[in-house]
C-alpha cells in the first residue's frame, strides 16, 4: 500500500531547508573542527594527557627480577630508569617523534676513521672509529690518549641506518663526552660500505639481542643495550598491515631497503628474486624475495621466526637492558617479552607510555633524546661495580666491552 503525506511535500523538504539556512562559515568550522579531531587520532597526539599529568610524564615501568645482582648492583643505582619520561611538548606523538628524529636530534661534526673486515662467509663490513669532535675540549682515540679512554662502547646501528645517521652521531657524541672509546659497526651494503655476499637481514637491536642469546656465555662483551627491538619480527609484519600509519612506515623502510638493493644490484639479482624486490611494498614482501631466499627458508614466515630475537632471551648471560616504547608506531607492543625478561636475571627491561621508534625526545628544544642518557647512566655504573668482573671472569681489564643497538 503507498502511502503519501497529506500535502504531496518530501518529509525531507523541512531538513534541506534547514541545512541552506546554517551559515556557510559554521560549516567551515564543523569541517576543521572535525579534521583536527581527525589528525589528533591518527597521529595518535597525547597532549591532553600531557596536561592532566601536569606536564612531567610518566613513570618508567621495569620488568626486571629484583632479586638479582643486576638489579641490587646496577639498576637500582640507576635515577634515570626509576624516574619518569616527559616527551617535548610540541611533539606530543609517536609519529611526530618518529618521523623528524632525523631532523631534530642534534648531532656533531665528527672524524671517524674507517676500518674494513672480510668476515668467514666473504661479506665485508666497517668499522668506523670516532676519533674526535667538533669541539676542541673532546679527544678520544687519538695516539695520546687511547690508553686512557676506557672502555670500549660498540653501537649498532639500525635496519637502514649507519655511522652518519643522526642519532647514531647523537649516542655517539653523548658517549664519547662522558669518556667512552666508540665505534660503530656498519652493516653489509650500507654507509658507504661495498656489498661482497648477501647476508640473511636481521639488523639493529634484534641482531644484537639474537646475537647475545645465540652464543650466551661466550659473548666477548660486558654488558649491553637494546633500543626499540621489535622482538617478533613475524608478529611485527603482521602489524604493519593493520593501519594507515603502520603501511605508511612499512612502505617507507621497503623503499630504503630496495635503495640500498639497487646500489647493489649486481649481487642481489644474482642470488635472490630482483623482480620481487622491484615489486615489493612492504618489508614483509622485500623479505620475502630476499632473505627468505638468501637463507633457504621454506616461506617467509618461517624466515621471520627464525629472526627473531624473543625466543633466544633465556639463554643471555650478560647485563642487558632493554628499552621500548608503549606507543612505538613501528615496533608493536604486542611483542615486547615481558615474562622472557622476568625470569632471566641478567635483563632489566624498561617501558614509557610515549617515545616514538628511537626518538624519546625531552626537553623544550627537542634536541636530546632521553634513552642517550639511560643508557650512559647504565653503562656507567655497570662498569664501575664488581659485577662486570664476576661475569667477565677477569679482574682488570682495559679492554671492555659494551654493545649497543
Amino acid at each position: 500500500m503507498e502511502t503519501t503525506t497529506g500535502s504531496g511535500v518530501s518529509p525531507y523538504q523541512p531538513l534541506f531547508k534547514g541545512l541552506v539556512v546554517i551559515p556557510f562559515p559554521l560549516y567551515l568550522l564543523i569541517s576543521f573542527l572535525g579534521f583536527i579531531i581527525f589528525v589528533y587520532i591518527l597521529l595518535e597526539i597525547h597532549i591532553i594527557d600531557d596536561i592532566f599529568s601536569g606536564f612531567r610524564g610518566n613513570y618508567v615501568s621495569l620488568t626486571v627480577d629484583s632479586s638479582s645482582d643486576l638489579y641490587r648492583e646496577v639498576v637500582s643505582k640507576c635515577h634515570l630508569l626509576h624516574g619518569r619520561y616527559m616527551s617535548t611538548p610540541w611533539l606530543c606523538s609517536p609519529h611526530l617523534q618518529t618521523i623528524l628524529l632525523h631532523l631534530l636530534v642534534k648531532t656533531h661534526n665528527f672524524r671517524y676513521e674507517r676500518e674494513l673486515f672480510i668476515t668467514s662467509d666473504g661479506g665485508t663490513i666497517a668499522l668506523d672509529w670516532l676519533m674526535s669532535f667538533d669541539e676542541s675540549r673532546f679527544q678520544v682515540n687519538g695516539d695520546n690518549t687511547v690508553a686512557k679512554v676506557v672502555p670500549l662502547v660498540i653501537v649498532i646501528p639500525g635496519l637502514t641506518s649507519d655511522s652518519d645517521s643522526p642519532y647514531i652521531k647523537h649516542i655517539a657524541y653523548n658517549m664519547a663526552k662522558h669518556g667512552w672509546n666508540v665505534v660503530i659497526s656498519n652493516h653489509r651494503g650500507l654507509g658507504g660500505v661495498p656489498l661482497t655476499r648477501i647476508y640473511v637481514k636481521c639488523l639493529g637491536a634484534n641482531l644484537l639481542v639474537k646475537y647475545l642469546g645465540e652464543d650466551g656465555a661466550n659473548v666477548p662483551i660486558v654488558g649491553a643495550a637494546s633500543i626499540c627491538n621489535p622482538w617478533d619480527i613475524l608478529m611485527g609484519d603482521r602489524f604493519f598491515g593493520r593501519g594507515l600509519m603502520q603501511r605508511f612506515y612499512s612502505r617507507v623502510l621497503a623503499n630504503a631497503l630496495k635503495d640500498v638493493a639497487r646500489l647493489h644490484r649486481v649481487v642481489y639479482a644474482r642470488i635472490a628474486d630482483w623482480e620481487g624486490i622491484e615489486k615489493a611494498r612492504s618489508v614483509g614482501e622485500f623479505n620475502k624475495y630476499t632473505g627468505r631466499i638468501t637463507g633457504n627458508f621454506e616461506t617467509v614466515d618461517t624466515f621471520h621466526r627464525w629472526a627473531s630475537s624473543v625466543r633466544l632471551l633465556t639463554n643471555i648471560k650478560v647485563p642487558l637492558v632493554c628499552i621500548n616504547a608503549i606507543d612505538d608506531p613501528v615496533c608493536t607492543h604486542e611483542a615486547i617479552p615481558y615474562d622472557e625478561c622476568r625470569m632471566n636475571k641478567n635483563i632489566v627491561l624498561a617501558t614509557t607510555q610515549h617515545g616514538g621508534h628511537n626518538a624519546f625526545f625531552e626537553g623544550m628544544s627537542g634536541k636530546n633524546l632521553w634513552w642517550v642518557r639511560v643508557i650512559e647512566e647504565y653503562f656507567s655504573v655497570l662498569h664501575s661495580i664488581s659485577l662486570m668482573n664476576k661475569n667477565t671472569g677477569t679482574t682488570a681489564s682495559n679492554t671492555h666491552k659494551y654493545g649497543k643497538a
